[in-house]
């Protein structure tokens, strides 16, 4: 008789849980109490392995058998919509990039110890906010948070004034995203 992989698989489970059992319980027994304690605590470590894994073999079968996989219907083609704010997700992810890389920016601009964030590295993250903020699938209204924010943390002597202007961006981002 042919088994099935989900079933062979529990066999094998439960043989390895049984003989651990049957070891640890002869250990077990034999350290507290001889010969005879440790043969009996063997087997009823055995016993009781053999019938927890018995009990839950259905349970155990259910998890290992692998789910099939439907056929999936042609999806529908969704209708054009038109979009004032750019095309779709595309116009999102380009503000939420811009939101991460002048976080970054803003980060390495007002560190929090003194000498936490190279001149080098400082530099890179200005550069890498100012080309994501160039982007042209930027909507205008990120576009011109963006610009503010960069400003205030270019200026780099108010942190208050940069963190406003980082959260009139995220809340400039967030409006979009809304805004479908």
């Amino acid at each position: 008789m042919r088994y099935s992989p989900a079933a062979r698989i529990h066999l094998m489970i439960t043989f390895v849980l049984v003989m651990c059992g049957v070891a640890g319980g002869a250990c077990l027994g034999w350290l507290l109490g001889g010969r005879v304690t440790g043969v009996l605590a063997a087997v009823a470590a055995g016993l009781g392995a053999g019938i927890g894994s018995f009990l839950s073999r259905r349970h155990v079968a259910d998890f290992l058998r692998p789910t099939p996989t439907p056929t999936p219907a042609p999806a529908p083609v969704p209708a054009p919509v038109a979009d004032p704010h750019g095309v779709g997700g595309y116009a999102e992810g380009v503000a939420d990039a811009v939101l991460v890389s002048v976080a970054t920016y803003q980060a390495a601009a007002f560190p929090l110890t003194a000498f936490g964030v190279s001149e080098e590295e400082r530099d890179a993250r200005r550069g890498v906010a100012y080309r994501v903020c160039a982007h042209e699938g930027l909507p205008q209204s990120v576009r011109v948070s963006a610009a503010a924010a960069l400003e205030a943390v270019d200026q780099g002597v108010d942190a208050g004034r940069a963190y406003a202007a980082m959260k009139a961006l995220s809340l400039a981002v967030y409006d979009h995203r809304t805004a479908r």
